[in-house]
């Protein structure tokens, strides 16, 4: 049991520490020439709305892409269901907000944060990368993104308190040793599909992009 402890604990302080120097402030980032900001999905309510966490992922999103960090925004996400759809709904509030929709490219196959890195390198094809979610998750997505040869940096979505955070760091703990075994192994994602190059334009927001990732 204490072996299993000293483990689980030593494998977070890996992946934190190689992450560390990488995880910047907004000001920072415009510096990176950034191919894309990828912004990682959450949970959508029954109304399409997006929750808390989801919400200031996007809109640290927006302020950086209006900062001028990149021109270019990937939301990634869950689209495994019919009825439901986290990119759609994440683009939807963008657009909303003034950002133009051939800017921001969907990944409907974002099923878990490892295949939204491989999926932003090979299908995508990005190679420098700021990515957005709040300081629990920022971390492991850097690690899994840098071990997987991007140039990735992230920046911190933490607009608010979350009801959450307790059970989120507590599942954290768990996902990093995972991150570790995923950037060992390096498993392909449950989706590949055709290139759609992040520097073309993206589809409007209209368009239906099929779960498989495919346009």
């Amino acid at each position: 049991m204490l072996f299993g402890v000293l483990s689980i604990a030593l494998m977070n302080i890996y992946v934190i520490a190689k992450a560390d120097d990488y995880i910047i402030t907004p000001e920072q980032a415009k510096e990176k020439n950034a191919d894309c900001i990828i912004v990682l999905g959450s949970l959508v309510h029954g109304d399409n709305t997006l929750s808390d966490i989801l919400e200031d992922r996007v809109k640290t999103g927006i302020a950086l892409y209006n900062n001028g960090v990149s021109d270019k925004i990937l939301m990634s996400g869950d689209n495994g269901r019919v009825n439901y759809n986290e990119v759609d709904a994440m683009k939807r509030y963008a657009v909303a907000r003034g950002v133009d929709a051939e800017d921001i490219h969907t990944d409907h196959a974002g099923f878990s944060t490892y295949d939204t890195m491989y999926r932003a390198r090979d299908v995508f094809e990005a190679k420098t990368v700021i990515i957005v979610t709040q300081k629990f998750h920022l971390s492991r997505a850097v690690f899994i993104a840098r071990s997987l040869g991007l140039d990735a940096y992230g920046v911190e979505s933490d607009l608010r308190t979350y009801t959450s955070e307790s059970y989120n760091n507590l599942r954290e703990l768990a996902a990093r040793v995972k991150s570790v075994y995923s950037v060992i192994v390096m498993p392909e994602p449950k989706y590949l599909g055709d290139v759609i190059p992040i520097s073309g334009k993206a589809s409007s927001v209209e368009d239906i992009i099929d779960e498989s990732g495919k346009q």
